[in-house]
């Protein structure tokens, strides 16, 4: 009664095991790991009236386009994007923070609205902005994503004068 009361037990163990296993294969499915999307281009943005000292209410218009994406599916190649809108600015507050929407049109026809929050620093010459946040809605919905943006600084000599009403830079967006 004891061999087989033992083999009994190491049978049932064997069994659980069998069964947690199984369990864990159904419940748990193995994750794909998300493979980065990264894509790089160009940034034109130009300022109707010119940005001066004087902070003014200034219409900002930007144009961009991915030329080159890389990652994901393969699938999509490049993007563009474009934004007007008005904001209250002077050459001494360009580097304020922002909230804002961001939406890149895919060589696929299909879209993704990114959704975050951005700041700029100037070093060396340049303007460095950082938008970091998530695709909210259509293509890669519910990554991360983060677009960096390098223009040239304005001069102290437009901003004293006319204003300068355009900067062209590269840009770089990272979608995980």
């Amino acid at each position: 009664m004891t061999l087989r009361s033992s083999r009994q037990r190491r049978s049932i163990r064997v069994l659980t095991a069998l069964l947690a296993v199984a369990a864990l294969v159904m419940v748990v499915r193995p994750a794909q790991a998300a493979v980065p999307t990264q894509c790089q281009g160009s940034e034109t943005v130009t300022y109707s009236p010119g940005v001066t000292f004087t902070p003014q209410n200034i219409e900002i218009t930007v144009s961009g386009r991915f030329s080159s994406c890389l990652g994901g599916t393969g699938q999509v190649t490049s993007g563009t994007y474009g934004e007007q809108f008005t904001i209250f600015v002077g050459c001494t507050d360009l580097f304020d923070g922002f909230e804002g929407q961001r939406v890149v049109e895919w060589n696929t026809g299909d879209s993704s609205v990114i959704e975050g929050t951005g700041s700029s620093t100037a070093a060396a010459g340049q303007v460095v902005t950082t938008f970091t946040g998530t695709v909210a809605q259509g293509r890669f919905q519910g990554a991360s994503a983060v677009q960096t943006v390098t223009l040239v600084q304005p001069g102290l000599l437009q901003c004293l004068t006319t204003g300068f009403t355009k900067a062209t830079g590269l840009t770089t967006l990272t979608i995980v």
